[in-house]
C-alpha cells in the first residue's frame, strides 16, 4: 500500500494542528525533512520540519514502527502549530514527496485489514466519535476494547463445538451405529437461549435514543432567536425587532450534562404575504416532525399561540415545552408555562436546561444496554438465530443432520461477518466512506 497522510485536526486555525502519515517506506523521508537522522519509536521529539531548504516550522514528531502501531504499518505524527499557512505549507510538502492524501477511514481500514483490530470494534470508533453523550462513549468503548468481539467468539466457538458433535452423529451413522448425542437439543436451545439475552444486551444508534434534536418554535417576535443565542451562550442567530427577520432554519450544537443537542431556531410564525417568509415558516412547521423535543417559546399573555403549537406536536407525537420569555418585563405565568425565562437576563435558563435534560431521560432505559452496535449487526444477529432455530428444530424433528450441520455452519458464517473475517470491497467502502479524514 502507497504512503498516505491526513490532517487529523480540524482545518481550521488552533493552537496546534496534527498530520498523519502512514505506509511502507514513509520514515525514509524525515531524514530529508526533519532536523534528525535517527528516531527511537513512541518517543516525542522537537525540531525543524523543511521542504526546500526552507523551515516550514518547529514541530513535535513521534514515530512508530510497524507492527507496533495503530495501522500495523510504519507511521509518524507531525505536531505542528496550527496556522492555515503552516497546514498549506506541510500539505504541499507532503504532496512534493509523492504521498498520496488518505480517503476518509483509511488509517482505521489499515489497521482493520493488517489484523491490529476487528471490523466491529473499527465501526466503534466511529461511533465513539460520533457519541452524543457519556453513555454513548460507554456503549462505543465496550465494543471498542474488544467485549463485543470476546462474545461473538465465544458464541462462534460453541456452535463450532455443536456442528462438531453433529457431524460426529453422521459418520456414526454412517458406520450403521445406533449412538446419538441425547444432550444435543438441550446444548442447542441453551446456546439459543444465551444468545438471545446477548443481543437484548445490544442497540444501535437508530433505537439508542441518542438523537437529541431541539426545535424552538413560536410566534414572531417572542424571543426565539435571544432564547436560542442565550442557550447557546454566544450570538447564532440574528436578533432584531422587526419581525419576520429569521426566515431560513439556523442549527446549533449545545452541550450540557456531558450530553450533545442539535438546537433548531426556525423562523417566527404569523400570516404574511412574503414568499420567503412564508417559505421560512412552512420549514418550521416541517422541523418539527424532524424534532424530538419542541420549545414553543411565547411571551406571557399568548395563550391561544401556546395551545395551536401544542396541538401541532400532540398530532405529530412530539414532546412540547412551553416557554414564557420577557420575565424581566412581564409577571410570570405559571399556570400555563412549563418554564418562565429572560432572554435578556438569562433568569430561569438554569431551570430549562433542567427541563430540556429530563425530556430526553424518558426513553429507553439505555443502561440496559451494554454494546452499541450497527443496523448490519442487527441484521445478523437475526440470522444467526433463525438459523440456530431451524436447526433445533430439525433435530426435534428427527430431520436430516447433514441439514442441521449446514445450519449450524451458515449460522457461524454470520458471526464471522460481524468480526470481519468474511468481508466484501462493497461492505468496507460503505463503511469506511462514513469516517472522518485522519481517522
Amino acid at each position: 500500500m502507497s504512503v498516505v497522510f491526513a490532517l487529523a485536526t480540524p482545518p481550521a486555525k488552533s493552537a496546534i494542528c496534527v498530520f498523519r502519515v502512514t505506509g511502507e517506506g514513509c520514515h525514509k523521508a524525515l531524514k530529508e525533512i526533519f532536523s534528525r537522522n535517527s528516531f527511537v519509536p513512541n518517543r516525542f521529539y522537537v525540531g525543524s520540519l523543511r521542504y526546500n531548504k526552507r523551515t516550514l516550522d518547529r514541530v513535535g514528531l513521534v514515530v512508530f514502527k510497524g507492527p507496533k502501531s495503530y495501522t500495523g504499518e510504519d507511521s509518524f505524527e507531525v505536531h505542528a502549530h496550527g496556522g492555515l499557512a503552516v497546514m498549506s505549507d506541510i500539505v504541499d510538502l507532503f504532496n512534493g514527496l509523492g504521498f498520496d492524501e488518505a480517503a476518509p477511514g483509511e488509517f482505521t481500514k489499515r489497521a482493520f485489514l493488517n489484523n491490529k483490530i476487528t471490523l466491529n470494534e473499527a465501526e466503534a470508533i466511529s461511533d465513539l466519535i460520533e457519541s452524543t453523550d457519556s453513555r454513548g462513549v460507554v456503549l462505543s468503548n465496550n465494543v471498542l476494547f474488544g467485549g463485543l468481539s470476546e462474545k461473538v467468539s465465544s458464541f462462534a466457538k460453541a456452535i463450532d463445538n455443536i456442528r462438531v458433535r453433529v457431524e460426529g452423529e453422521i459418520d456414526f451413522s454412517d458406520e450403521g451405529n445406533d449412538y446419538f448425542d441425547d444432550g444435543l437439543v438441550k446444548d442447542l436451545g441453551l446456546l439459543i437461549t444465551d444468545f438471545d439475552l446477548f443481543v437484548g444486551a445490544c442497540v444501535s444508534k437508530t433505537h439508542s435514543g441518542e438523537k437529541n434534536n431541539i426545535v424552538l418554535v413560536g410566534p414572531v417576535n417572542s424571543g426565539k432567536s435571544s432564547t436560542f443565542n442565550r442557550l447557546l451562550g454566544f450570538e447564532r442567530s440574528i436578533v432584531s425587532k422587526k419581525p419576520g427577520t429569521t426566515r431560513d432554519m439556523i442549527d446549533s450544537e449545545l452541550f450540557y450534562e456531558s450530553k450533545s443537542f442539535n438546537v433548531v431556531d426556525t423562523a417566527g410564525v404569523r400570516k404574511t404575504f412574503d414568499s420567503i417568509e412564508k417559505k421560512g415558516i412552512d420549514f418550521s412547521f416541517s422541523e418539527i416532525n424532524n424534532s424530538d423535543l419542541v420549545l414553543g417559546v411565547f411571551e406571557g399573555g399568548d395563550v391561544e399561540s401556546v395551545g395551536f403549537f401544542k396541538k401541532i406536536c400532540d398530532k405529530n407525537k412530539k414532546r412540547f415545552v412551553a416557554v414564557q420569555n420577557k420575565i424581566d418585563i412581564n409577571k410570570p405565568n405559571k399556570k400555563i408555562f412549563d418554564c418562565c425565562v429572560s432572554a435578556k437576563t438569562g433568569e430561569g435558563f438554569d431551570v430549562l436546561m433542567r427541563i430540556i435534560d429530563e425530556s430526553f431521560k424518558t426513553g429507553a432505559k439505555r443502561e440496559d444496554y451494554k454494546f452499541l452496535v450497527k443496523n448490519r449487526h442487527e441484521k445478523l444477529f437475526k440470522l444467526v438465530v433463525k438459523d440456530l432455530k431451524k436447526a433445533i428444530k430439525r433435530l426435534n424433528a428427527n430431520s436430516s443432520l447433514e441439514l442441521v450441520a449446514e445450519d449450524l455452519k451458515n449460522a457461524r458464517s454470520h458471526l464471522d461477518e460481524v468480526v470481519g473475517i468474511k468481508f466484501s470491497d462493497s461492505l468496507l467502502g460503505d463503511i469506511f466512506e462514513s469516517f472522518c479524514i485522519g481517522k
